[in-house]
């Protein structure tokens, strides 16, 4: 424990304003790149989420310490953890073409919420670190995560078409170019007119850049494929 941080550890009206503004700024850090990149929870959701779970330990803290209610004093940060992925769950969508966004930012909220809890109890040291360790992973680890995407072979992609044969062209496409299938899922989905449309993500081992528009062409030429996307 570092000492400096002593006096946010009492129960007075200067520690526990200094807990409240340290949720301020840590919420506020991690939602503040959220709300750069126009995600759907950000700079103030992040804020309210982590002052939030901090009145939340306060109050437990105050019920304990100052009413002497001996009750459980994890009980209500307990709840917290539990009751924000409501929260966060309303910010993870799926997209269209299948694909799951938002799972970065409920994860986040998530993260925020503890660090509440950590703010409201008076561990500082563990909220300053833990914001830290977030911002590091959502600017720093994120750029490594993309480049050992972009040096991967394998690419997945989204192909709707209208009649279940289809299906059967495009791996006959992919056998005639020699190019590995490592996956394939297919959808069917109803239409207003009681006819279907059908949907696959495909997952290929590509040896060649180059082969990847030469595939995504060739299935879109293919009979019945009403639309191809690289997710």
């Amino acid at each position: 424990m570092l000492r400096c941080f002593d006096f946010i550890r009492e129960m007075n009206m200067l520690a526990i304003t200094a807990r409240l503004v340290l949720a301020v700024l840590c919420g506020g850090l991690i939602g503040l790149e959220r709300e750069v990149r126009r995600r759907s929870a950000g700079f103030r959701t992040h804020i309210l989420i982590c002052m939030g779970s901090a009145i939340t330990i306060l109050t437990n803290l105050y019920l304990y310490q100052v009413m002497h209610l001996y009750t459980d004093i994890s009980r209500m940060g307990a709840q917290v953890i539990a009751g924000v992925s409501f929260v966060g769950a309303g910010t993870i969508i799926v997209t269209r073409s299948n694909r799951v966004k938002g799972l970065t930012t409920a994860a986040g909220l998530w993260t925020a919420s503890i660090i509440g809890l950590a703010c409201g109890a008076g561990y500082a040291e563990c909220a300053i670190f833990a914001t830290l360790m977030v911002m590091f992973a959502e600017l720093v680890l994120i750029r490594i995560e993309y480049r050992f995407v972009k040096r991967s072979r394998e690419v997945n992609l989204y192909v709707e078409y209208s009649l279940p044969s289809t299906v059967q062209r495009l791996v006959r496409v992919l056998r005639t170019e020699k190019i590995p299938m490592n996956d394939m899922e297919v959808n069917r989905m109803a239409e207003a007119d009681g006819g279907y449309r059908y949907s696959a993500i495909l997952t290929i081992l590509l040896t060649r850049q180059d082969m990847e528009q030469k595939i995504i062409q060739k299935f879109e030429q293919t009979d019945g494929v009403l639309g191809v996307e690289k997710l």
